[in-house]
């Protein structure tokens, strides 16, 4: 009973950690001059990944085993496949129940004498997220992302002499999309917007820097042990509800922990900041494409069995079906919820390669 009590502690503490960790971020990209899709992009991303690249880190560094190692490498595909699954469906699916009540309360304000619709309207599932503008700013990201993924697949694949040395190269793709970002950002118009006020500090108008920086790492440091004693809750619950070992790691552990992105794209959305929610989640997803592989290029074997390779298709094809949608324009909520089928699709077929 105990774990199930933690479990939904640490949820509701990441999450009320992720809410002044999203409002400290704002105020930390305009004090550092970046733009808004870099604060969601880099600043959030790479502030909620750097707990799960530590992580990483440690597991294939400090792993006394070739299978604790290994650890490293699942994660490094598990983060990936959560994001481009699980974090889109869930903020396609914020995204319905927002919409929803908005047009309900316009439905509401007509019949109470408000002004009327100037023709039919299209629900909110049917209007896409954003300009044509904002699709290919989105697509671009997954245009990073896809290649980087595909190589990162193919060398699971294959051995030989100097793989590891490739792992250097994934770093060098991330600092490259970093200056991207942060240079991209300065051109960026019309995105200002009244940031709410910082939590350490409700009552100034411009917080104090020092309270910025204070507010975001405190709750990094929060995030980072509520994080990782959900993962160990969801451990010892796996074999209590009779589920293998392999299920839980490969299944479950990576939505925990990308649990913390997942809760900022949710109150992102929540604010009616729909931009941000999904810049950090491609941003993030850019950083377990480059980070963790890179240490595990460099410190493991990566190399892939049948779950792990499966992993990367499942991943791959989400990838494909968004970016087929963004370019045809056609990216709605209903098509964004519908990514976390991918998920599902992926459970479906570890059964028989575990079984």
């Amino acid at each position: 009973m105990i774990h199930f009590v933690l479990l939904i502690a640490c949820a509701v503490a990441i999450y009320l950690s992720c809410e002044w960790f999203v409002n400290a971020v704002e105020w930390l990209g305009e004090r550092l001059n970046v733009g808004r899709m870099a604060v969601g992009t880099i600043l959030a991303a790479f502030g909620t990944a750097l707990p799960e690249s530590v992580v990483t880190l440690v597991a294939v560094t400090t792993g006394a085993t070739t299978e604790a190692k290994d650890v490293g490498v699942g994660a490094a595909m598990g983060g990936p496949l959560a994001l481009a699954t699980v974090a889109y469906g869930v903020t396609g699916a914020m995204l319905l129940l927002r919409r929803r009540k908005e047009h309900e309360t316009s439905l509401v304000a007509v019949s109470a004498g408000g002004p009327p619709e100037l023709g039919p309207q299209p629900s909110g599932s049917e209007q896409a997220l954003g300009t044509a503008k904002d699709m290919k700013r989105l697509a671009k990201d997954q245009k990073w992302f896809l290649p980087i993924f595909m190589v990162k697949v193919g060398l699971g694949l294959v051995a030989f002499a100097f793989k590891p040395a490739l792992g250097l190269l994934f770093f060098a793709a991330y600092a490259v999309y970093f200056w991207r970002e942060i240079r991209g950002g300065q051109d960026e118009e019309g995105e200002e917007e009244e940031l709410e006020p910082l939590k350490f500090q409700p009552k100034a108008a411009s917080p104090a820097t020092w309270a910025v920086v204070a507010q975001t790492l405190v709750t990094l440091v929060v995030i980072f042990f509520a994080s990782q004693l959900f993962v160990k809750q969801l451990d010892a619950i796996g074999p209590m509800l009779g589920l293998p070992a392999a299920v839980t790691a490969l299944l479950l552990s990576p939505i925990a922990t990308e649990l913390p992105e997942i809760m900022n794209a949710v109150i992102w959305v929540r604010q009616g900041k729909t931009k941000l929610a999904l810049a950090n989640i491609s941003g993030a997803m850019m950083i377990q494409a480059t980070v963790p592989s890179g240490l595990g290029l460099l410190f493991t074997r990566w190399h892939f069995d049948g779950a792990l390779l499966w992993s990367g298709l499942i991943t791959m094809a989400a990838i494909v079906y968004l970016l087929l949608t963004m370019r045809a324009h056609k990216l709605t909520p209903a098509r964004l919820a519908m990514a976390g089928g991918f998920y599902v699709a992926f459970a479906l077929g570890l059964v028989p390669i575990l079984s």
